[in-house]
């Protein structure tokens, strides 16, 4: 949406009042007011069109200085109310006043601080990527696995109790077998044959008594 030019409402006041109503002065006081000084403040027309500009001009800057406020359009609207009122205050002999080329000067301090602005906020749009992508990269560097240098864990022993458990309870102690004993090694032979056990004779008989 294209933003009306405020300025362009004090400039328009100052042209109806000097094409429709010449015979209004604008220098004449409308009202007079008394400052606690005591002395009196005499308030005319062109004191009224000039603080109307200054308010309205605070309020341009405002817009201007919102994200996304003020497009191409609003500041070439700018510009051509600024050209039509030094235009007016150069050739009309009726707008060659104070009032009407400080309101001019107004429109033109409206038109320069719309470019800055805009120019400002361009900068800004083209800075953050760049320290987006650099905040970016420093996680990614910080995320980098470190070498370690610590010897690998050694295995693990199971501990007695468990080889314990491990081993069945329904297997018996083995069986000692003795050695079959033959014959030769239970009657050893002697090598004297009156002396073998079975060629020895019966003892003699005990005589009578």
């Amino acid at each position: 949406m294209v933003g009306f030019p405020l300025l362009l409402i004090p400039l328009a006041v100052y042209n109806i009042i000097v094409f429709l109503m010449p015979s209004v002065s604008l220098a004449e006081p409308v009202l007079k007011l008394t400052l606690m000084s005591g002395a009196e403040w005499p308030v005319n027309l062109n004191d009224m069109l000039l603080a109307l500009g200054i308010f309205l001009l605070l309020l341009e800057v405002i817009k201007g200085a919102r994200p996304g406020a003020k497009f191409l359009t609003d500041h070439l609207l700018s510009l051509v109310v600024f050209g039509a009122a030094a235009a007016e205050f150069l050739l009309w002999p009726r707008f060659g006043t104070s009032t009407y080329c400080l309101l001019a000067m107004l429109a033109l301090v409206d038109f320069l601080s719309g470019i800055a602005l805009r120019a400002r906020r361009g900068t800004q749009v083209v800075a953050v990527p760049a320290v987006s992508r650099r905040g970016a990269r420093q996680p990614a560097a910080a995320a980098a696995p470190e070498p370690q240098f610590d010897p690998p864990p050694a295995p693990a022993v199971p501990p007695a109790a468990s080889v314990a458990e491990s081993v069945p309870l329904d297997q018996s102690p083995p069986k000692v077998v003795p050695p079959a004993v033959t014959p030769s090694e239970a009657s050893p032979e002697v090598s004297s044959p009156e002396l073998q056990p079975h060629n020895a004779s019966p003892p003699p008989e005990p005589p009578p008594r």
